[in-house]
């Protein structure tokens, strides 16, 4: 079966399903980490892809990714492929090269073999964004170099029967849901192409509130990050320490039928993740239960 084939669209029924990103587990041993996710309740994991826990590049990655599925199917686990390691292409500089930089090339390769595993693994979904516009860059050059590298994943994407899930990213050339709108109109809204929504930065910088937010992205919406945030600081925050209402958030995805992961992207908790990762599920779950409750 293709990744294609185990994504799933809609709510089953039994609530939302709760995946947590690896970004925020690189303490922990690979295995040892989804084993604590499964014992947690979580449904699922968004595997950030990175010398900690699944390099692309090394040795035989097809064997690797047989293993690991067969690890996710006995603990019943979904999984998301994500791109955003700090360093993988460049151990000098966060982020580079991008999409819009010279050397993009290199990025592009990083996504293609990304969806080459999500596809080994059954994965429905590729996680990516766009990075930021270099500043000597006019619009219109970003924009042509941004459609180049993507139309190119994209392709890719639809031989391996993967979705990519593009994410709007605060500081980065697609940062709103305007700019992500911009792109799959100009792309010609291909079918590989979905949307990644970061509940977190739509608290952070978008002009909409989150639920108008989520309807918004409905169309298109594959793959849901989520943590707390204040307004105008990117900082991914435990949730009650920013400004999220979580339970209005959590009742919105239900409300359009997000079947998806909604994965909790704490990259900075990591050194706590023993204690982060049961009490963000907790928090989730009750919260959506109190939604279910009150509403």
């Amino acid at each position: 079966m293709t990744a294609a084939g185990r994504f799933k669209p809609t709510a089953v029924g039994n609530g939302l399903r709760y995946g947590y990103v690896t970004n925020g587990l690189v303490g922990h041993r690979l295995e040892d980490a989804l084993r604590l996710l499964a014992d947690c309740g979580y449904d699922g994991v968004a595997l950030t892809l990175d010398h900690v826990h699944f390099d692309p590049d090394a040795p035989l990655m097809s064997s690797r990714a047989t293993t690991l599925r067969s690890l996710l199917d006995e603990l019943g686990l979904d999984c998301v492929v994500e791109t955003g390691a700090r360093f993988a292409l460049d151990p000098r500089r966060k982020h580079f090269p991008t999409l819009l930089t010279e050397g993009r090339g290199k990025r592009v390769r990083m996504l293609c073999r990304a969806v080459d595993v999500a596809a080994e693994l059954g994965s429905p979904v590729v996680s990516l964004w766009s990075g930021a516009a270099p500043s000597n860059l006019t619009p219109s050059v970003a924009w042509e170099r941004l459609l180049e590298g993507v139309d190119r994943v994209i392709a890719h994407a639809d031989r391996r029967g993967v979705r990519l899930g593009f994410e709007p990213e605060p500081g980065m050339f697609v940062e709103r849901l305007d700019d992500f709108e911009a792109l799959d109109r100009r792309l010609g809204n291909p079918p590989a192409l979905g949307l990644t929504l970061d509940i977190g930065h739509c608290v952070c910088l978008e002009p909409e509130p989150v639920p108008d937010c989520v309807r918004r992205a409905a169309p298109r919406l594959v793959h849901v990050h989520i943590e707390d945030m204040r307004r105008g600081v990117h900082e991914h925050l435990m949730f009650g320490d920013g400004e999220l209402d979580l339970a209005v958030a959590l009742a919105s995805l239900s409300e359009i039928g997000y079947g998806g992961l909604v994965a909790v992207e704490l990259s900075r908790h990591a050194h706590a993740a023993h204690e982060t990762v049961p009490r963000a599920i907790a928090l989730l779950r009750g919260r959506e239960r109190e939604e279910v409750t009150t509403s």
